[in-house]
């Protein structure tokens, strides 16, 4: 599963949220900034093991992060800061609650390699861009063949811990200690196909 390549279809059902907030006036980068405070707040009530409010303030956040950019098209207000200020609060929401869930739920030890892990998943994706030389963009956006690689990652990630989580609120064994674990070993072998992948493709020493 990537739903990232799936990003076009998908783009369906959350495009009429974008447009009616575009019709509002609001900045793309005030709605990035939003969903930043929302995903930190998200974290402060999971690390506190408030589940309800946890997960209701995640699924807002990443509402959010989702129509930015549909926000910032519609608007012509796309630019290179907002693309820029867009990676920073996915990965800082992404690692806040991550390790928020694995301190709460699992283990120090878990919580740092979640981050980690997670964090070198989406990393790669721009040191390619910078070593290889990917920089096409359509409508604002960099397309890059490792789009379709990898099987688990940003938005697999945030639909496992909104799974994990009602689970764990539903009393389930299996809730968020186990769901933070089986996330990270997921991402981590995703990470490993996009490097095997960036090997068998551009592992050639410079001539």
């Amino acid at each position: 599963m990537n739903l990232t390549s799936k990003r076009d279809a998908l783009k369906k059902i959350y495009l009429p949220l974008g447009l009616a907030i575009a019709r509002t006036g609001i900045h793309p980068n005030l709605i990035t900034l939003i969903s930043l405070f929302l995903g930190t707040a998200s974290a402060y009530f999971f690390y506190h093991q408030k589940i309800l409010t946890a997960v209701g303030l995640f699924v807002l956040s990443g509402l959010f992060d989702l129509v930015d950019g549909t926000v910032a098209r519609e608007k012509d207000k796309a630019s290179k800061f907002g693309a820029v200020f867009d990676w920073i609060a996915d990965k800082w929401v992404d690692g806040f609650v991550l390790g928020a869930v694995g301190f709460a739920f699992a283990s120090p030890f878990t919580a740092i390699t979640a981050v980690t892990v997670s964090l070198l998943h989406s990393f790669i994706k721009p040191t390619a861009y910078a070593e290889i030389g990917y920089s096409e963009r359509v409508r604002g956006k960099i397309r890059d063949p490792l789009e379709g690689i990898g099987f688990f990652g940003r938005p697999e990630t945030h639909i496992s811990l909104v799974i994990f989580a009602l689970l764990e609120r539903a009393g389930f064994p299996l809730g968020l200690g186990f769901g933070i674990k089986i996330i990270t070993v997921l991402t981590l072998i995703s990470l490993l196909v996009r490097v095997i992948y960036l090997y068998k493709n551009y592992g050639k020493e410079y001539e």
